[in-house]
């Protein structure tokens, strides 16, 4: 006797149209804003992350082409420039290395290594060089290349899709043009 009567209630439930637009929109209405939320964000990532990877091309096509020596003023407002590129004062962190390939010892090393900013970037020496040839381009004997990398983290909008601080990571590499070597202080030959 229950069953027939659980069946007929529910029936009547599925058949009845009455205030189905409130419940329609009490449970589509939250999923459709974290939808939106969503993709603002995933673009957010991608543009910010676009973003730094032109600050940190830029910052390495501007050393390629510099003949004089480089000082720590230099590379100060190397810094600043980033930051003005990336429209962002936050904790970006930059790094320029000049790396020099010795054919003799099928190894690389660090000519000279600086760092701007604070975070998990520390100069680079010769031992974190060395044998990394699946990282590095191959080059000719004693010659010299800029590496340039940059750490941002970029803060989540909403808190709904990255609960955490994603690490924004970029790496560019390239050779010096107008002269043999870019030097730090001073160039001896």
């Amino acid at each position: 006797m229950f069953w027939p009567y659980l069946k007929t209630l529910l029936a009547e439930f599925r058949d009845d149209t009455r205030g189905s637009f409130m419940v329609e929109t009490v449970i589509s209405l939250p999923l459709l804003f974290w939808t939106i939320c969503a993709t603002y964000e995933f673009f957010e990532v991608h543009r910010y992350k676009s973003v730094r990877e032109k600050a940190t091309y830029t910052i390495a096509d501007m050393l390629s082409r510099e003949q004089a020596a480089i000082n720590d003023v230099y590379i100060d407002n190397t810094k600043a420039l980033f930051d003005t590129i990336a429209n962002d004062t936050g904790d970006n962190q930059l790094r320029v290395t000049i790396i020099r390939y010795l054919e003799a010892d099928d190894e690389y090393g660090v000519v000279w290594s600086e760092v701007r900013g604070s975070g998990r970037l520390n100069p680079l020496d010769d031992d974190d060089v060395a044998n990394d040839h699946a990282k590095l381009p191959v080059m000719d004997d004693g010659e010299q290349l800029i590496l340039v990398e940059s750490v941002s983290n970029y803060q989540s909008l909403f808190d709904l899709v990255y609960s955490s601080a994603i690490s924004i990571e970029t790496r560019v590499f390239t050779s010096i043009r107008f002269s043999p070597q870019l030097c730090f202080g001073s160039c001896t030959s």
